[in-house]
């Protein structure tokens, strides 16, 4: 291990705004689980995931622009997460969170009807066939995102991958969810400003490479 990473890892364990749990840790439940309103944001404003955040560019550009909200970016990368966690510090944001675990680990984070939104930036497409259960966008996903979305949920995707975002399109529509905007090239035909003033340092290198960005929002129907 690079000696970059060990620091980072050392000081990550000095954020009270980031949460590491393993799997053992979580049979005993998760503290803030049905929680988080009162004992870390301390009020009522709806609460935001990004899910796959890596260096939490997205969930510190979420939180700047709309500081009504509350973020928590997740992601099991510590070295990137580090990267989020140390600008959230140095700008003094009081509505951002980070959690490092497997994404499969999300709904012991929380509550039934306690997250509003979902983010997915950039997410790995997974694209051999037989990992579509993987995609974050997955009906499997789906199902373990309805476990504490509320009824009036939104799910975005941002990609630059044109099957991960047809394949999602599927998803919706076999699923019977709400689909919302739908761009299939944001700088060409427009996106919400939170969609178009936001831009990760990968999504600027692949706009410079001539990579088309795609956006979707949906509300998922809850079974």
């Amino acid at each position: 291990m690079g000696k970059n990473k060990i620091i980072r890892f050392e000081e990550n364990l000095t954020f009270d705004h980031l949460f590491q749990r393993s799997f053992e840790q979580l049979e005993d439940g998760f503290h803030l689980k049905g929680r988080w309103h009162e004992d870390y944001f301390g009020n009522d404003k709806p609460i935001i995931l990004e899910l796959g955040c890596g260096k939490g560019e997205y969930t510190i550009g979420l939180a700047r622009l709309n500081p009504d909200k509350n973020y928590i970016g997740v992601d099991i990368k510590g070295s990137r997460m580090w990267v989020g966690c140390k600008q959230a510090e140095e700008l003094e944001l009081k509505n951002v969170a980070f959690i490092r675990t497997r994404i499969v680990l999300i709904e012991r984070f929380f509550a039934s009807d306690e997250v509003s939104e979902i983010w997915l930036t950039f997410s790995d497409p997974h694209l051999r066939g037989a990992h579509n259960r993987k995609r974050l966008s997955s009906p499997q996903f789906l199902q373990r995102y309805s476990k504490f979305l509320k009824e009036d949920n939104l799910i975005h995707l941002k990609t630059d991958n044109r099957p991960l975002f047809d394949y999602t399109l599927k998803v919706i529509e076999k699923g019977d969810h709400d689909k919302g905007v739908v761009s299939f090239d944001v700088y060409e035909e427009g996106a919400p400003p939170e969609v178009m003033g936001i831009q990760t340092f990968y999504e600027e290198m692949w706009r410079e490479e001539g990579r088309t960005i795609h956006y979707l929002n949906f509300r998922m129907k809850k079974t």
